[in-house]
């Protein structure tokens, strides 16, 4: 029987938060919902820009959306209109009217280095009909060159149309699901092709979160210490170092009486 667990579920409160960050004791289902169906709405709105993220924040009567984009100009819009009507069409459709909504938005670093925004052009891809197996190599080509360490992913269904469904993989580099400090990004979606749905997975592993740098470490000098094991002569000796071994003082004299 499998064990798996979602990557992004299995490091929150380590290297992940959650999505959503409110508290709500008697309203907590009706959130909740809210939640989702922003979240539907605005994966079928904005797919054009290739959202990677977003993250809902609550306070009294305040809903704060952070949106993480690869393309941001195509949700702003010009001097700010589309963020404007994303508001009226949010508020109106799923929130409460004494509710105060914010948005913000925020462009990702580096777009092939996302899971979700890979997923997306792998999805417009395979509905366009493009072979699903030059379409894998191409993502996974782009996803290292942008200096991920590995890349996963699946393809699941009926593909090329075939009568029976069959699961294809691959996988470049290392994905190390089971170490907590590895920052792996994980998506999932359907592609809706002539033949029927085909699930497409990803994981994108980009480093650990906690990289060390090695540190040379320095030499510890050698503080001498001075003790006195004879009255004659002090013997002066690093400290760590070993003892000289003490010579026989009752050999060298019977040497000596025998050659005389």
């Amino acid at each position: 029987m499998g064990k798996k667990v979602n990557p992004r579920i299995f490091r929150i409160g380590l290297s992940e938060k959650w999505r959503s960050r409110w508290f709500s004791n008697r309203d907590f289902a009706k959130f909740l919902e809210q939640d989702i169906r922003i979240r539907n709405f605005l994966k079928v709105k904005l797919g054009d820009a290739s959202v990677d993220r977003v993250d809902i924040e609550r306070s009294r009567g305040k809903i704060i959306l952070n949106i993480t984009a690869a393309k941001p100009g195509l949700i702003i819009g010009r001097g700010g209109s589309g963020i404007e009507d994303l508001k009226k069409k949010i508020k109106k459709e799923f929130l409460d009217q004494a509710d105060v909504i914010n948005i913000n938005i925020t462009e990702v670093s580096i777009p092939n280095l996302s899971a979700n925004v890979v997923l997306q052009s792998i999805k417009e891809d395979v509905e366009k009909r493009i072979p699903y197996r030059r379409v894998m190599k191409q993502n996974i080509d782009k996803v290292m060159k942008a200096g991920a360490k590995g890349v996963k992913i699946i393809l699941a269904g009926r593909l090329n149309g075939v009568d029976i469904a069959r699961t294809e993989k691959l996988i470049q580099g290392s994905i190390p699901l089971q170490t907590l400090r590895a920052n792996i990004d994980y998506s999932r979606g359907v592609a809706n092709t002539i033949y029927g749905t085909i699930g497409i997975k990803i994981w994108v592993y980009k480093g650990e979160w906690f990289d060390v740098k090695k540190k040379e470490a320095k030499k510890e000098k050698h503080v001498k210490s001075v003790k006195l094991f004879s009255k004659e002569k002090l013997n002066i000796q690093p400290v760590g170092e070993k003892k000289p071994a003490k010579a026989d003082t009752k050999n060298t004299e019977t040497k000596k009486e025998d050659k005389k």
